[in-house]
């Protein structure tokens, strides 16, 4: 049967690929379908502002009529240009266990980001480090959060196949609620405060409480976050796109930030209950009752996903993080969580990971990024 790769140009097109992964997943246990208004504003050219600086292309894979797969492909430039790199990303790949059709969809991608100049695929990676990224290499049985892959292991499997190789790996840590706060962790915290007189936290109990500090959180980001693998910083347009796209499903009980005397943001935790099962009962749909399902899984959820953090250079290495830990412990402890999923940690940030096993942590989760060098393969 015939085996052929068509553009994305159309919005008929785009519904097939948004959508396709509801149908290759449907018994997928973990599995959780996005938010598909998210979805459409997100892959939409004049709604998200990171396509202004990227190239990009959207592949669909057919056998006869029978949509089977899909890919995005994506060259950052300003990333490229900063990094000095000439490396194309791909991400949002979903097929059956067909070695065949995720060959052909990989090498579309390879032969566009060649004819572009680029000399290594990396993935999977999209914009920014704040999308989705890395596949499932450990921890297939365990549920799926928001902004993460959930992949069958034989996406990897044909990947490695493809010789592919690890480019990065990212761990995910499963941490207790404590009962109590440990006396050192909260010692710490106390000798900080005194140390520090003239830094205030920062707690919301409205989201419109929360909107005046957008900017000023995802500023923070910007300049903390240079060291972190495809990590791009905001436009205060995409900032607002970000906000937009996150603020419906944050509860601000969960969300920390410490500022100094003249009132600028220093640090920052945002956690949110885990909404998953209610995403998935809404099939991921606010509308017009999804909304429901969703609000109602978040106060349920015993887990807290954490979701983002930074504290500014200059303030590093002075005890905040315990400022921010003690107060998230407190807030998840009153909210009934009994554990907290520590989204994705670089494997060499040793610093963060040992605060994770501090706390008794232990990795649950391991997502990979992989690379390889732009060519087209001979069949297997």
């Amino acid at each position: 049967m015939a085996l052929f790769i068509k553009t994305v140009n159309s919005r008929k097109d785009m519904k097939r690929f948004i959508h396709l992964p509801a149908k290759i997943h449907k018994d997928h246990e973990n599995w959780i379908p996005p938010l598909y208004g998210d979805e459409w504003g997100f892959f939409n050219e004049k709604k998200n502002k990171s396509f202004s600086h990227c190239d990009t292309i959207l592949l669909l894979a057919y056998r006869d009529r029978e949509l089977v797969g899909r890919i995005m492909g994506i060259i950052h430039h300003d990333y490229n240009r900063k990094k000095n790199e000439k490396n194309a990303r791909f991400n949002f790949l979903e097929a059956w266990d067909d070695r065949e059709v995720i060959e052909a969809l990989i090498n579309a991608v390879d032969e566009w980001a060649r004819d572009r100049g680029m000399e290594k695929l990396v993935g999977p990676l999209a914009f920014s480090d704040k999308d989705p990224q890395g596949y499932l290499v450990e921890g297939f049985d365990e549920p799926m959060v928001i902004a993460s892959h959930c992949n069958f292991k034989y996406i990897t499997d044909h990947l490695q196949a493809l010789n592919f190789e690890k480019e990065l790996d990212l761990v995910v840590y499963h941490v207790p609620v404590p009962e109590k706060t440990p006396d050192l962790y909260l010692k710490i915290a106390e000798r900080t405060r005194n140390n520090n007189k003239d830094l205030s936290l920062v707690e919301f109990n409205t989201r419109r409480q929360l909107r005046k500090y957008i900017r000023p959180i995802l500023s923070l980001v910007n300049d903390t976050f240079t060291e972190i693998y495809g990590f791009t910083p905001f436009t205060p347009e995409e900032m607002d796109d970000f906000a937009n796209r996150y603020i419906f499903v944050l509860d601000p009980r969960f969300i920390k930030a410490i500022e100094n005397k003249n009132k600028e943001i220093i640090a920052f935790i945002v956690g949110m209950p885990d909404i998953s099962r209610g995403i998935k009962k809404s099939c991921g749909y606010l509308f017009p009752i999804g909304f429901i399902p969703i609000l109602l899984s978040g106060r349920r959820s015993r887990q807290l996903n954490l979701m983002l953090g930074a504290i500014r250079p200059d303030y590093q290495n002075k005890g905040l993080d315990t400022i921010l830990g003690t107060s998230m412990l407190e807030s998840a402890r009153k909210a009934g969580k009994t554990h907290m999923d520590s989204h994705l940690e670089m494997e060499s940030n040793t610093k963060v990971r040992a605060e994770m096993e501090y706390m008794g942590g232990r990795v649950y989760k391991r997502y990979r990024i992989f690379k390889r060098a732009l060519h087209l393969n001979e069949k297997h």
